[in-house]
This record gives C-alpha cells, structure tokens and sequence, in this order.
C-alpha cells in the first residue's frame, strides 16, 4: 500500500495521514487568527449542522483517497493477499476517519481539568490520559495531590500539560499515612476488615475537607473556566470537586465493574457482584450467594459515601447538597479501564465505554543488563515478578523467604522487582534471582523470552499482560485484585494463590503448572489478539468520546432515563406489586361471589325441602 512502510500498522498510518492533514489545515487556521476561544460544551447545535457537509466531503474524499492507493498498488503489481490487505487497511483507515475527523474539524483546544487525588497507578492512569489528550491538542491541568501517603518514594516528573499541586496539612498528613500503612500490613498479615477499610475512608473525606477549605486552589479552578473535568472513582472527593465548580464531568472507573454503582443495570444471575469471588458461571448456590451479597455490598457503599457526609455538610449549603449516589450517575461518560478480553460479557450503558490498555506504550528494547542476564538462562527464559509499588513496600520477611524460595526451584531466570537495599541480609538470594529497584515492566512482558508474570492482580499490570498475551500467577492482596484474578483463572490464562497460602513448595507448583501446561500460554496468546484487534486503540476511544460529548454539548443522548428513577421502578416492583395485589382482590372476591352463590343454593333447597 503506498505511504505505508513495511511492517508498520496500516492503521496507524492512516490514523496517522488524515489526523495530519486535519491538525495541518487546522494549525494553518490558527497562524491567521490566533489562538481561538476554547469549546464551551454549551455549543449550539447549529454549529454542528454548519459543518456536516464539510466532515462529509472530508470522509468522501479520504475514500476515494484509499481507492486510488488500492488501484496504484494493483498496478504496481501486488499480489491478490496484499491488495487484500491494503483494502482492509483502507476500510479501518476510514472507519477512524469517520469517527475522528468530526473532532478534528470541529473542536477548538477545550480546557480540561484532571483531578488525582490519590496517588499510585490511580496516578498513574490519570497522568496518561491527562498526556492523552494535551496531545491530542486540548489544554490539560491536573490538580496533583504532592506528598503522596500512598507511596513514599513516588517522585514526580515533568509533564507537556500544566499542574497545579496541594499539599495537606503536614500533622494530617502523617496521619493519614500511619493509617494506611497499618491498613497495609493488616493486609498483608490476612487481617484486612471492611472496618479498617471504612476507617481509612474517612481520613480522605478529612482530607476532602481539607481542600476545599483551601479557597485560593478553589477560586484558580473557578476561574479557570474549565469545560470538563475528569475524575477517577477511588476517592468520591473529585466529584464534590467537580459539583463545587458547577462543570460536567466525566469519571474513569480504574478498577473492575462492581466497585462502584453508576446506574449499570446488573442481572444477577450472570453478573457477580464485587467481592464474591464468582465468574459468570453460577450454579443455583452461586446465585443465591451473589443475590445476598448484592444487598450486603449496597449496605457497605452507603457506609462508605457516609464518611463524606460531613464534607458535603461543611461545604455545600442546605438545600443543594448533592447525593453522592445521585451524584455519580451525573458522569457524562465513564471510561472502565478494562476490556472484554478479560471482563465477562454483560449488559452495558451507552456512555459507557472499555479503555483497557491505555497505559501501553511502544515496546523498545530492554536495557543491556536485563538482556545479558536473560541470555545466561537460554531457552529456558524467565520469570518477571512485579507485585506492585504498594505491595513491595510493605511484604514481610516471611514472605520474601517463601518466595526466594519457591523461585529457586525454577530453570528459568527470575527478575523480581524489589529494593536490594531493603533485602532481609539473612536471606541468601536464589542463584537464579535478579531483584532490582526498577524495570521496563512493558518491554519486558514483550520480551520473547518471557515464560510467566507473576503479579499482585492489579488492573495496569493485567491489561499489560494481556497485551503481549503473557500467562499469569497471580497474589492478590486488596481491593479489586482478587476480583480481577477470578476472571484470569475464569479465561484460563493464569491462577491465582492466597497470601496465605504461600509456601515455597505450593507457590513453585503454580508457577511450573503455569508454564508447563501450554494451554495457558494458547489461552493468553488469545486473549491478546481479542484485545489488539480493536478498529480503535484505547487512546482513540478515549479523546474520540471525548471530543463527542465536548461537541453536542454532554452526553444526556447517552444516558437512558433509568439513572432517574428509584430502584423499584426500575425494577418493576410496583408494577409487579399491583398486579399482585389485583389478582389477590380479583381472587378474593370471586372467592366471596362463589360463598355467596353457595350459601344462596343451600339456602334455596332447605327452602324447597320445607
């Protein structure tokens, strides 16, 4: 196909050649006029009529485009398979033009605030779609939350968009991070309760308050003007956030369904609820064990959002204090960083939309000194260990021995990412271990030597997984990990093991059974291709829905009238709850009509008798 290098995405390069002609006419646009006004999400429907015959000649003339370059590759003498293949690429060129060009010649830079409040990979997710979409042209300002309590030796770097940063009071924040580092170790120790849970929740709603008491941060982003702000759902401070400023938002579930309730319908004989540790695959005791635990799992969100109550009484007035559950299903769009690849199927909202795999980046080699301790293993490969920064933190001497252990039963090479200064000096490390403070997790879960990724469950590291179809042993801790574990073990690429569990021995078996048995590597190999072959990649969804609802002014198209009813009409429960009661009398007095017409014909043969 002309103009596309060989080995390179067809895709990518059509994505690539219409995105430039539009950003090129639209760069020259601007050199005569300046800088214009950023879109407001109030833009009137006009504005969308006046350019539809200019999106449609743009569409048109992209096909005829790819036509041309198919009959220019036909007569350069390509073979039928590769004609083929330069028509599939047109057609997918075109389907990214369809959806992408409107906001190409449509939208001016809007002004887009991102919210991180909470660090670790909720950070890092937000930091990607915040360099996301100042890439795709939009004017980006995270506010960043400095002095993490999550990660001590998080450090920041310098980004293309603007931040502005916060710091809690010092006392509170020494607090706030005793708390969750005992929350950690009980853990980690298989001592977690939902009440130490619940407690560390409400030190965020401590530290909500704490912000919006900060009144000059809350006027910069008032007179910011911003027209959307994005959101992350671990911590319910950025949508008070975001309801304090008056501005539509967007949120971005990082977690797998069912941490949250945003109003998405859940059939509960195939959906399991969060926590149940259940696939889609119920038998009648699985059911009646997700139908209970979805009442119990309705009674803890509404003990979590509790720890908020005060916030929301300190800093909105009486009469307009917004509802947090009412609240989150105000979200003009919810991004799920997930994929089908790994979720099961099941029932979905329009505004609701899969962007698993946003933090894949382009694989580069890896470093010369990961690669010459791989080649030392030969073809036996390695093992690359990553449980996670917050994991690694806080794992126990025990721990780390059991599992220096169980990796020396290994022929594979193992790279274990841990802190060699904080190594136990009792523990000999295993001939076959590399521990370093640092790896290029990506790169080298697309190495091809790599046999199995031994991972802490969490939802970055799985989608990465995925991507380069690597097989998995899984050891989940908290949170949504177990949860996302039950869906490896359920598409058969991976097992899991309980921290409790660990022994060297049990720990060893799991890992040989993982990368002996093939039909996990096959299992994942086809997961991969399920969530490569997207038409769109993670990052185009993203500004592309975007760009959407910043153009038709939100997203009330895409939100069913559902969202405003209470549970029992959407449920039908006072349908079902009528017609009950109406049978019942219908009964009841056909019941009183046939006493009736009895006791009269009794009545009227002792009559006759007489």
């Amino acid at each position: 196909m002309p103009g596309v290098k060989a080995g390179e995405d067809p895709l990518a390069s059509g994505a690539s050649t219409l995105r430039g002609g539009a950003e090129g006419q639209e760069t020259a646009n601007r050199r005569e006029r300046g800088r214009g006004p950023s879109l407001s999400l109030s833009s009137s429907q006009s504005a969308v009529s006046a350019f539809a015959w200019l999106r449609a000649e743009r569409v048109l003339r992209a096909h005829r485009s790819l036509r041309r370059a198919g009959r220019g590759a036909l007569r350069a003498g390509l073979d039928s398979r590769a004609h083929t293949r330069a028509s599939m690429a047109g057609q997918r060129a075109l389907l990214l033009a369809g959806f992408l060009l409107p906001g190409f010649l449509l939208s001016e830079a809007a002004k887009i605030l991102t919210l991180s409040l909470v660090g670790g990979s909720h950070h890092l997710l937000l930091d990607r779609v915040s360099q996301i979409l100042q890439d795709h042209g939009h004017n980006v300002t995270m506010l960043h939350q400095r002095g993490n309590s999550f990660i001590s030796d998080f450090t920041e770097k310098e980004t293309s968009y603007q931040v502005i940063s916060w710091l809690p009071p010092e006392d509170f924040n020494k607090g706030l991070k005793e708390n969750f580092d005992f929350f950690m170790k009980e853990a980690l120790g298989d001592r977690y309760t939902f009440e130490k849970f619940l407690s560390f929740m409400e030190q965020l709603g401590l530290q909500c308050s704490h912000f919006l008491r900060r009144k000059d941060i809350m006027d910069t982003l008032k007179n910011e003007n911003f027209d959307l702000v994005i959101v992350e759902n671990f911590d319910y401070c950025p949508f008070l956030v975001a309801e304090k400023l008056g501005k539509p938002f967007v949120s971005i579930l990082s977690s797998s369904f069912g941490a949250i309730d945003f109003g998405l319908p859940n059939p509960l004989s195939y959906v399991p609820v969060l926590h149940s540790f259940l696939s889609d695959h119920m038998d009648f005791w699985d059911r009646v064990k997700n139908f209970l635990m979805f009442f119990d799992f309705s009674i803890r969100q509404r003990q979590i959002q509790s720890a908020y109550d005060n916030t929301i009484k300190d800093h909105f007035p009486e009469g307009s204090r917004p509802v947090l559950s009412h609240l989150l299903k105000k979200a003009e769009l919810w991004f799920v960083n997930s994929d089908f690849a790994l979720e099961f199927a099941r029932p979905l909202l329009p505004n609701t939309v899969y962007v698993g795999g946003l933090m894949a980046r382009p694989v580069k080699p890896v470093p010369q000194e990961f690669e010459n301790f791989i080649t030392k293993f030969g073809d036996s490969g390695f093992v690359l260990v990553a449980l996670g920064s917050m994991v690694s933190a806080f794992q126990t001497q025990e721990l780390l021995r059991e599992m220096n252990s169980a990796f020396a039963h290994l022929s594979q090479g193992v790279i274990w990412r841990y802190k060699p200064s904080h190594w136990p000096e009792d523990i000999r490390l295993s001939a076959n271990v590399k521990i370093v403070d640092w790896l290029p997790q990506s790169d080298l879960l697309a190495h091809p030597r790599i046999r199995l990724f031994v991972t802490h469950g969490g939802m970055n590291s799985i989608m990465e997984a995925i991507q380069h179809g690597v097989p998995m042993v899984g050891i989940p801790v908290l949170g949504d990990q177990p949860d996302n574990l039950v869906r490896v073990e359920a598409k058969k690429f991976g097992v899991s093991i309980q921290l409790k569990q660990i022994k060297a021995e049990t720990l060893a078996l799991k890992m040989k059974q993982v990368i002996e048995d093939k039909r996990y590597k096959s299992a994942a190999v086809a997961a991969s291709i399920i969530r490569r072959s997207h038409p769109l990649t993670p990052a185009q969804r993203l500004v592309g829905w975007i760009d959407h609802i910043l153009q038709t002014g939100g997203a009330a198209h895409l939100k069913p009238h559902a969202l405003q009813q209470p549970w029992h009409e959407q449920y039908l429960l006072d349908v079902v709850l009528f017609l009950l009661v109406v049978t019942l009398g219908t009964l009841w007095l056909c019941g009183k009509l046939l006493d009736m017409v009895a006791r009269w014909v009794c009545g009227a043969r002792k009559l006759k008798k007489a």
